[in-house]
């Protein structure tokens, strides 16, 4: 491998003259780059070494850009039978975040620079930070299916990870959840269940007792539901697209235990549960006459989610006087009164904080670990990440004392 300088005619007779790196590759078929400037040549020269001795480099030439590598990175993934709303999610980050910004970049240009003014790029676009997490997550599997397929030699976005701090990768920008702000309180949870009526009665009834995600109530059947034992075994879940599948992990198939109320409620709705023709046909051509359905919409089908917030969720709130000043007056001039929690995913919130707290409190005060398997966390570190900040120090003033005593053999 060696940088010596190159000296040419063009074709308009201008003589001009750069600085070339003569080397062979990982394949030992010979490269040739050129460079203005010698500064450039030696810098690349020196990374070229380093790469091809291990056997992660990767030519310009060899490789393709950003966009050509998102669309074989989405080909990849229908084929290995990644389900539809996933890819729906990795259609969207590429089509609307990615390639806007970096499609036409060589793979073999990205460095953790350019990736990290990718990031910043983002933020200034006015994307949250939750949706930078998400489509960093998709950029760097993008780079990983093109690394197996030999289009790059290094995954820039995973060495970026490497490099942050924990505290910064696990983070991710997101505040800690707070009670009453982004957790019901107990008092406004009392509230709701008092407003709760209707079809709607049974469904967020269990969603407040279980923590279920959305996607598994809406695709929960009777057959999963033993009322003799008081439990709910959550073995499938519908999509954004209402099509029912496995839950995404394995920790998601699990046993959660309901209360009283919830057997109560949940036995007297199973009698007027909606049971009707769905119009599908069996593989074999027999008629399906039901999906056996907890929660349907009218139909017998599966119920959409949007349809469980505007109609059922944010209305209780409403109603139970848990709401905000909406920003908008209505014909007299008074302010329009909004759902102080405006997204379903606050009920399983407060499962967890519940399942977290104290007794002499009002709560379940599980283990970590148990919360972690009724939440259906992939890791007790998931649930800690999220909820860790809930658990009981254990290390308050009064537990000291009595700790104290306790070791010393004092009475307290």
């Amino acid at each position: 491998m060696s940088v010596r300088k190159r000296t040419w005619t063009t074709p308009a007779g201008e003589e001009r003259s750069g600085w070339v790196v003569d080397y062979r590759d990982s394949n030992g078929k010979r490269r040739l780059k050129t460079f203005a400037k010698k500064k450039d040549a030696d810098a690349f020269h020196a990374t070229a070494t380093v790469e091809v001795r291990h056997g992660t480099h990767v030519a310009d030439s060899a490789s393709t850009t950003v966009e050509a590598a998102g669309r074989l990175w989405l080909t990849s993934a229908e084929t290995a039978g990644v389900e539809q709303t996933t890819l729906a999610m990795y259609e969207g980050h590429l089509r609307l975040h990615i390639t806007p910004r970096i499609g036409s970049t060589k793979l073999t240009a990205l460095t953790i620079p350019v990736v990290r003014s990718f990031e910043d790029k983002l933020r200034t676009d006015g994307r949250s930070q939750a949706m930078i997490r998400k489509v960093m997550v998709s950029l760097g599997s993008l780079l990983a299916d093109a690394q197996e397929r030999g289009l790059v030699g290094r995954n820039v976005v995973r060495e970026m990870r490497g490099r942050r701090g924990a505290g910064e990768r696990r983070g991710d920008g997101r505040a800690r959840l707070q009670v009453g702000v982004d957790i019901p309180t107990p008092s406004e949870i009392r509230a709701l269940i008092g407003a709760l009526e209707g079809r709607w009665r049974p469904l967020l009834l269990t969603a407040i007792f279980s923590g279920m995600r959305a996607s598994e109530l809406r695709g929960l059947r009777w057959q999963d539901v033993d009322l003799a034992k008081a439990e709910l075994h959550v073995r499938r879940r519908a999509d954004r697209f209402n099509e029912i599948g496995s839950p995404k992990s394995r920790s998601g198939t699990r046993t959660i235990p309901i209360p009283p109320s919830v057997v109560s409620v949940l036995t007297a709705w199973k009698d007027v549960c909606p049971r009707r023709a769905t119009g599908r046909a069996a593989p074999d051509g027999s008629p399906v006459l039901e999906l056996d359905l907890v929660f349907p919409n009218g139909s017998g089908r599966v119920e959409q989610l949007n349809n469980i917030v505007r109609r059922g969720l944010q209305p209780a709130f409403v109603k139970a006087g848990v709401t905000v000043d909406s920003g908008t007056v209505d014909e007299s001039g008074l302010p329009v009164l909004a759902a102080k929690y405006s997204g379903f995913h606050c009920l399983r919130h407060f499962y967890a904080s519940w399942s977290i707290n104290r007794r002499v409190d009002g709560g379940l005060e599980l283990p970590a670990k148990v919360v972690q398997e009724r939440l259906g966390h992939a890791t007790v570190g998931m649930t800690l990440d999220r909820y860790g900040h809930l658990f009981p120090r254990g290390d308050d003033a009064s537990e000291l004392a009595s700790a104290e005593a306790a070791l010393m053999g004092h009475a307290t």
